[in-house]
């Protein structure tokens, strides 16, 4: 169940107020920037964490001796995007033309990561692409691509505005009462950014959909199936620089991860 509406008060401060650090595991967003070490955009996630309390740790995409050993020594994971798309064949579609090139190692270990995080417990923060992956590993299916099957004028990427513009478009988006987005929102409207072509279709097995866009595509689901921290959003809130129901996010889930190290040791 969410947090009480109490807890906000105590989020700002919490990085401060307690050395116990969880250690959050992010996989590199693609093989390739791996490869290339090319950091900026995967730094967004880690000063995100860092900001909200947590200890950041990249999980390679590469070595899956080392993903193997270190998976289990983290406390909580954040699955970021990519421009990569799931493979169709992941939830018994086809590639109708429309889907990005899949990235193997990322999505291998975003699947090692979920077997373990919901085995042992361990809360789960999956964004963008890391959220349609999710859903995929609980059975769901997606959209390949939003504008062209849904016909909707929203932008949802800067490809669909014409001139394209520098930042992300911003839309609105409206949470479930009695959501854990919604409190962490404080309220049932937020302004979100949105940089994705793709979107959940069904929702995977115990995932409850508790935010839509204005047009009405699922912007968040979270897990039901135990008391487990696990939230999945279409939007990207590690680059909504300075927005506070952003950063509540992340410091409810770096809270959420403090918590369930407490409750180990």
């Amino acid at each position: 169940m969410p947090h009480s509406a109490a807890n906000a008060t105590i989020w700002d401060s919490m990085s401060t107020e307690t050395p116990n650090r969880p250690r959050v595991g992010i996989p590199w967003r693609t093989s390739e920037e791996e490869a290339q070490n090319n950091r900026p955009k995967i730094a967004n996630y880690e000063d995100a964490v860092r900001k909200a309390g947590g200890e950041p740790v990249l999980v390679s995409l590469s070595d899956r001796a080392g993903q193997g050993r270190l998976i289990p020594t983290l406390d909580a994971f954040v699955l970021p995007g990519s421009p990569a798309d799931v493979e169709p064949s992941q939830y018994g579609a086809v590639n109708h033309g429309k889907s990005a090139p899949s990235d193997g190692p990322r999505e291998q270990a975003d699947r090692a990561i979920l077997a373990h995080a919901f085995a042992e417990k361990k809360p789960v923060l999956a964004i963008c692409y890391g959220c349609q992956l999710l859903n995929v590993y609980l059975g769901g299916t997606l959209i390949q691509d939003v504008r062209s099957e849904l016909g909707t004028t929203t932008p949802h990427r800067k490809k669909d505005m014409s001139p394209e513009p520098k930042d992300d478009p911003i839309h609105g988006a409206k949470f479930e009462p009695e959501s854990r987005l919604a409190e962490v929102a404080l309220g049932e409207r937020a302004k979100i950014n949105s940089s994705h072509h793709q979107a959940i279709a069904k929702p995977g097995k115990n995932l409850r959909v508790t935010a839509h866009s204005t047009d009405g595509i699922i912007e968040g689901v979270e897990w039901t199936g135990d008391s487990n921290w696990v939230v999945g959003v279409q939007w990207h809130p590690e680059r909504m620089f300075g927005d506070a129901f952003s950063e509540r996010l992340f410091h409810d889930f770096v809270a959420a991860a403090r918590g369930a190290l407490v409750q180990k040791s």
